[in-house]
């Protein structure tokens, strides 16, 4: 993919860990320039340090939940590369907590995130936008599994895949393919935080076929394809990377 990617600039909300930085990573080392966007702007530092690719990487602190920052985020983009040619709406946040216990303020700052700031993410940036490039929303596993936990994070989640069906007809006419990519259990370091101890992760492990939760690059992987003209004739489509986890019963 190096040859398409060489020159080309990608906006990742949420870039910098987990599966926005590991997809920075792999954008920088086939030659992309990277705008990575997220609220902590000592950990884009170091995900900027650690790219270490000069001007080919620019770094802004914004939160998504605010339309008037993805404005901030867009106007450094158009001054440092001109243009974008691909999209990773990546930020979110979750929500680990029962119905009764959810506060106005929880729901939020959930929907705010990934739904607002997925929307906004990408209505914002198609003016820099060029015609035949790519848009990928970030789903979950959990629009497809029910967890009694879950139900403000799941339901924010299905908005967004509901997005990438309707935002890619919409875009169509400009040749923007929109897709979402829906992880399982990935170790990044919002499960790490989530999960607590090796006790609780070897619970997860044991809801997934596979048998292991998925490294931040694998799901990069899938990023990347649907970033690519190697997806050229897949749009509102939903690729699950879940170690088999929705479609199956572990052994």
């Amino acid at each position: 993919m190096a040859e398409f990617f060489a020159g080309k600039t990608v906006l990742i909300t949420g870039g910098g860990s987990g599966i926005g930085f590991a997809t920075a990573r792999r954008l920088v080392a086939e030659g992309a320039n990277v705008v990575i966007a997220g609220r902590d702007k000592d950990r884009l530092q170091r995900a900027s340090d650690e790219l270490a690719a000069g001007t080919r990487v620019l770094a802004v602190a914004a939160d998504v939940a605010r339309p008037d920052e993805i404005d901030r985020i867009i106007a450094e983009t158009k001054h440092r590369f001109g243009s974008l040619d691909g999209v990773f709406a990546n930020a979110g946040v979750g929500l680990n907590a029962m119905p009764d216990a959810i506060t106005e303020a929880d729901f939020d700052q959930v929907v705010d995130t990934n739904l607002k700031g997925t929307f906004f993410t990408v209505q914002k940036a198609l003016d820099l936008l060029a015609d035949g490039g790519s848009i990928v929303l970030n789903g979950s596993w959990l629009v497809h599994r029910g967890m009694a936990p879950g139900s403000v994070y799941a339901a924010s989640k299905a908005a967004v895949r509901s997005l990438a069906q309707t935002l890619a007809p919409a875009l169509a006419g400009r040749g923007i393919r929109v897709n979402t990519v829906t992880p399982g259990h990935v170790a990044t370091e919002m499960l790490m935080d989530m999960t607590g101890s090796e006790e609780v992760r070897d619970l997860f492990r044991s809801q997934v076929p596979a048998g292991r939760l998925a490294e931040p690059d694998e799901i990069a992987d899938v990023v990347l394809f649907l970033l690519s003209p190697s997806s050229g004739y897949v749009t509102g489509q939903e690729i699950v990377a879940d170690g088999g986890m929705v479609g199956s019963v572990p052994g």
